[in-house]
């Protein structure tokens, strides 16, 4: 009796439910809406836009800095009597702020690749429909944007400042425009470093302090070995001394090609020849670093 009893009690309470599981026949975006997204999510992470609010003061606190100064410096142009142009050129705005451009960058490169190796979730990328490629393009491409809209900003104000000021169109214009280039050089370049030091280690700790060594600690030790070379009168040292850190290959590159004053001892920068050479190092670093993030991801996503 008990065991018809468990029969008729199993029967009832089991069922078999459909429940409909169908392909997906929606819309698919493919990889370059993929492309994109990570794009715009690293260059809004880099200034904390839809992250925390504590996540957003050092960046901002940086962009207000460099506009701020920007600003002053219009300010003081156009409040002098009898002044007819910046007191400082387009070109070496950035090479003056080139600290709080290292410091930007270091906190802002873990920040878009630390996070996916700590977490192991870099291989969700891949899973479908991202590639390899387009993860290193997507981050590449927004760090440099956002080191383009830091260093470039103040560039614009500077020439908007000189335009309100009423000093020569025509000369203005051509300085601005040489400076965008070497903001734009200089954005992928240190886009380009600050990602492979980045991408080096899962640590963030790790990996601000190795940004900030490359970028700043190299700036500091290669201007302080012109300056002695430059005082024992070994000034011919000084343009080739100036390949072996980032923001002097910047430095180098303007005042070869850009019009740009050399901040080296005694503006000591390099001529047309030496500045082939610093160009050719700074492509060579662009394409570098690009080759060191897909072999990095190549092996992170097996």
């Amino acid at each position: 009796m008990s065991t018809e009893t468990g029969a008729a009690t199993g029967s009832e309470t089991s069922r078999i439910h459909n429940i409909g599981y169908r392909a997906y026949d929606g819309p698919r975006l493919g990889r370059a809406y993929a492309r994109r997204s990570l794009y715009s999510q690293t260059l809004r992470g880099s200034f904390g836009l839809g992250r925390s609010a504590k996540s957003k003061v050092l960046p901002m606190l940086l962009f207000g800095v460099m506009c701020l100064v920007a600003a002053i410096i219009v300010a003081v142009a156009i409040a002098a009597p009898g002044t007819t142009k910046l007191p400082i050129k387009y070109t070496s705005f950035a090479i003056y702020l080139q600290a709080v451009i290292g410091l930007f960058i270091a906190a802002q490169a873990p920040q878009a690749v630390s996070r996916d190796l700590r977490f192991k979730t870099v291989p969700l990328y891949f899973s479908r429909p991202i590639e390899h490629g387009d993860y290193v393009l997507a981050k590449f491409a927004a760090m440099a944007s956002a080191v383009f809209v830091l260093t470039g900003a103040p560039v614009v104000i500077l020439y908007i400042g000189a335009l309100l000021g009423k000093f020569d169109f025509a000369d203005q214009t051509k300085w601005f425009a040489q400076g965008m280039v070497s903001v734009l050089l200089l954005s992928v370049l240190f886009a380009g470093l600050g990602l492979v030091m980045a991408a080096l280690t899962p640590r963030r700790g790790f990996g601000v302090a190795a940004v900030i060594a490359l970028l700043t600690i190299t700036y500091g030790a290669v201007t302080t070995v012109q300056g002695i070379a430059w005082s024992t009168g070994s000034e011919g040292a000084v343009p080739y001394l100036g390949l072996f850190s980032p923001i002097t290959l910047i430095d180098g590159v303007q005042t070869a090609f850009l019009g740009a004053t050399s901040a080296f001892p005694g503006g000591n920068g390099p001529g047309a020849g030496i500045g082939v050479v610093y160009l050719l190092v700074v492509l060579a670093l662009i394409a570098g670093s690009y080759a060191v993030l897909m072999r990095r991801y190549r092996r992170v996503g097996l």
